[in-house]
């Protein structure tokens, strides 16, 4: 098996002996790792009791068009040399995929992209898979296909030739993964922000420990009930990290199709913890700001890998000090926010990953972080903090559909009695029960979520109560939003009548869809509905 991105591709594996000059010879675009797998799996052969043939040995990789990477190839590889010396039938190989690495002392070693790996398997009609035993639980994931983990080539070799199988210790710990190296080369310090392992965020954070910021609460929980994106801005310290780790708590638990998306990501990344086969729950990627353009959307030497955008996809990406970023990276961003994947163009062909993700930008609001209307204690020039905000191009805020100001929580919001807000489970309580009304709406469409929504459809399928919208189009006439930023408008204003339980969006809600997308003032009042 090879993988093109996120996809996997069946590869068949023929072996040829000949008469002649003991050589080994692989063919069909094997990559450099690929082709060092001749002294890999001659090693793992000797050293597990077999024995080499002296002869010209041709080693095929079909398709012959289809470029091979990766160490994966070394266990079909050894089976299939050991099938051409008659030490295995080939025909009980005919049948099976085989996907491992194999160290010298012939032990079968896991590999990255084994779930996307099975399910192409599948896909082609194979029912059999064998793949490294620590890795069998995720190859079992996959319907319909029968998974056989071993943990050596010694193993295999018994379990084909009906011989007993020898019982071989399992290795103390796991080694790591090289591609995290990779990983924080490719990205200059990128970091997934994940506690406890990709797909979900400290569980230990409560929304309820955010003070004050009723605004910002409400957009989160906007955000989350309708997959919008959000920028906050505010001085340090306000509690614009504390929202954004505390996003993916409020998300629903992913479908299966949806953990089966993440998980093959997580995968094909090198990033799937230990003893968690499937990730269930929303991921959290936060890279840091010095992040190049290809951690972010994916990309790198050799092998294209997926960035943190993928890495988030069906979750939340956080980008802190958003305006410390790149403006390269920055806008590459453009492109997955509106696809909803990231495409990669490379010589030997083109590499698609998913990157469906809800965004959220933060920021201060000059570089010293202490600006404010009245200007006070702000040390900042005038010039510094119109360069400090220009970071952020018109484009890529045009992209986003909530906009709040984070005040600084002053002493007596921190010291009053029941300052604590509603909890992660009330909050997403609602956001669940406005997923499932928007999901009734869309049932029988392609979409999901009132973000995904074409333009075309809301003006036409979906639209507001008569007169609701009379506001935002004053609003465009004045140039205070432009034409994409009506219809997200229009987005949002579903999206606070599925938490509000109206049936279609009433002035109200779109008044209120108005305030998250162009700004929310200082102290301005903020509710959905009566729940919030």
């Amino acid at each position: 098996m090879t993988l093109v991105g996120v996809e996997g591709v069946v590869v068949e594996v023929q072996a040829d002996l000949e008469p002649g000059v003991a050589a080994f010879t692989l063919v069909g675009l094997p990559d450099k790792s690929l082709t060092e797998s001749r002294d890999r799996v001659r090693a793992a052969v000797v050293n597990s009791g077999g024995e080499w043939p002296q002869k010209k040995l041709t080693v095929g990789l079909s398709p012959a068009s289809v470029p091979k990477a990766g160490s994966g190839f070394d266990l079909a590889v050894a089976c299939s040399v050991l099938g051409a010396a008659e030490r295995i039938d080939p025909r009980v190989l005919s049948d099976i995929v085989m996907i491992g690495e194999l160290g010298l002392d012939g032990r079968v070693r896991p590999v990255r992209g084994i779930l996307p790996a099975v399910l192409a398997a599948a896909d082609a009609g194979f029912e059999q898979v064998v793949v490294p035993e620590s890795a069998a639980a995720e190859a079992a994931l996959v319907p319909g296909v029968s998974v056989l983990g071993v943990r050596s080539l010694r193993q295999l070799v018994a379990v084909l030739t009906d011989e007993p199988v020898p019982d071989e210790e399992p290795e103390d710990q796991e080694r790591p993964d090289p591609l995290m190296a990779g990983l924080r080369d490719l990205g200059g310090g990128v970091s997934t922000g994940m506690s406890g392992g990709p797909g979900r965020c400290d569980q230990g954070h409560d929304l309820a420990d955010v003070v004050g910021q009723h605004a910002a609460r409400t957009a989160v929980e906007v955000a989350a009930a309708g997959g919008h994106h959000l920028f906050l801005e505010g001085p340090p310290g306000a509690g614009k990290t504390m929202l954004a780790e505390r996003l993916p708590s409020i998300l629903p638990p992913l479908d299966r199709q949806a953990s089966l998306e993440v998980t093959a990501v997580h995968s094909v990344a090198g990033l799937l913890p230990p003893g968690r086969p499937l990730i269930d729950t929303a991921p959290y990627c936060a890279p840091h700001h010095s992040a190049t353009m290809q951690a972010l959307v994916g990309g790198g030497p050799g092998t294209a890998r997926p960035g943190a955008v993928s890495l988030s996809h069906r979750g939340v990406l956080f980008l802190d000090e958003t305006p410390e970023f790149s403006s390269k990276a920055l806008d590459a961003l453009r492109q997955p926010l509106e696809a909803g994947h990231v495409v990669i163009a490379r010589s030997a062909g083109v590499v698609r990953f998913p990157a469906r993700f809800l965004m959220v930008l933060a920021a201060n609001p000059c570089p010293c972080g202490r600006f404010s209307r009245t200007g006070d204690r702000c040390e900042c020039p005038p010039s510094a903090i119109r360069r400090y905000q220009a970071r952020l191009s018109g484009p890529l805020l045009d992209r986003v559909d909530l906009r709040v100001e984070v005040d600084a929580v002053t002493r007596g919001e921190l010291t009053a009695a029941g300052a604590r807000g509603e909890t992660t489970a009330t909050v997403a309580d609602r956001v669940r029960a406005a997923r499932e009304r928007a999901a009734a709406r869309f049932h029988g469409t392609p979409w999901r979520l009132n973000s995904e929504i074409p333009g075309r459809e809301l003006r036409g399928r979906w639209q507001a109560a008569p007169g609701a919208m009379d506001e935002a189009e004053r609003s465009l006439e004045r140039g205070v939003v432009t034409a994409r930023g009506l219809d997200r408008v229009l987005r949002v204003a579903w999206t606070v009548a599925d938490l509000a339980g109206h049936d279609r969006p009433d002035a109200g809600d779109v008044a209120l869809a108005l305030q998250l997308r162009t700004g929310v003032p200082r102290g301005a009042p903020m509710a959905i509905g009566a729940g919030v």
